[in-house]
């Protein structure tokens, strides 16, 4: 990916400092979150899962209720880091890298879906990126590091540790900048359906469904959201051309490292269909494709689609 010249988005939020430390304890030796027993099979597959680039099941589960307030965790507005114990920043310039390549990627999503809303004479409202590590408090409750990236439809937010990345390329098998960049703007495609008023319908349609419907809504949600983020990657490369050979095939990688069936078949050795939340591999990949081929949000109706 070129994005040596690419500016740095101002809505990052640096908590690394300030979280609750010890992240990642959450997976396992096979590379997948610990599978905690009770509430049935599609209550289980939402947290092996929906929590790996998706949206906060917290929300989704209390009907968008926000719950209690509770007391926020320290936070370092505009990407600057705290001060390390020691006196120093961060420990190892390869986080802050990442903190750079994070800004940068979702400088793009800003500028991308800031131009195709305004072309619908509209305004986009940007997200923030909070950056954490092991544990901060968001507005969809406590975010941990085991839960992998996701979305909060509540206060507008991206949740990211930084040690995801390393996850994906050590245990999912998914290496590569474009890889991370997929992370990124596919959460950002959540924050998209939440402006366009996707997510709140979804969230009421789901209250009066079964759960086998409801799995299936969510499959159609994520699966927008892939698709959303093969637009964005359209529309920065005809903006900017910042994708290099190899690019394209590292983000289907990583999309078909987090299907349902791939991620089932590694945790349980078994696939349950019935409680998939976010989507086959070739699904994932086949959704991701589409939006990067046409570039055009109306070619990502998944929820029109007679085939996933």
């Amino acid at each position: 990916m070129r994005l040596d010249d690419q500016r740095e988005s101002d809505n990052v939020e640096d908590r690394r400092s300030g979280g609750f430390g010890g992240g990642g304890g959450g997976f396992n030796r096979g590379g997948m979150p610990v599978l905690i027993g009770g509430g049935g099979l599609g209550t289980v597959a939402i947290f092996v899962v929906a929590l790996l680039l998706g949206v906060d099941p917290s929300f989704l589960f209390q009907g968008g209720d926000p719950g209690p307030p509770q007391q926020q965790q320290q936070s370092y507005p505009h990407g600057k880091p705290a001060p390390a114990p020691g006196g120093g920043q961060h420990a190892g310039g390869d986080d802050d890298a990442q903190r750079r390549f994070v800004a940068r990627v979702l400088a793009t999503t800003e500028d991308a879906w800031g131009g195709m809303f305004q072309q619908q004479g509209r305004q986009y409202e940007q997200p923030r990126l909070v950056l954490f590590s092991g544990g901060t408090q968001g507005g969809c409750g406590m975010a941990q590091s085991a839960m992998g990236p996701f979305y909060c439809p509540r206060d507008h937010q991206v949740y990211l540790d930084l040690s995801f990345f390393r996850e994906m390329e050590r245990k999912l098998g998914a290496p590569g900048e474009f890889a991370r960049a997929y992370v990124i703007a596919h959460e950002v495609g959540h924050h998209v359906q939440n402006l366009l008023g996707i997510i709140p319908r979804v969230d009421a349609a789901r209250r009066n469904q079964t759960e086998a419907q409801s799995n299936a809504m969510s499959v159609r949600l994520e699966l927008q959201a892939d698709c959303f983020a093969g637009v964005w990657a359209n529309v920065t490369d005809r903006q900017r051309h910042f994708l290099e050979p190899g690019d394209i095939e590292s983000g289907l990688n990583a999309a078909a490292a987090v299907g349902d069936d791939r991620l089932q078949q590694q945790s349980a050795g078994r696939v349950v269909p019935e409680s998939f939340t976010h989507g086959t591999s070739a699904q994932r990949v086949r959704w991701f494709r589409q939006g990067y081929e046409s570039g055009d949000v109306k070619r990502c109706d998944t929820f029109s689609a007679d085939r996933l």
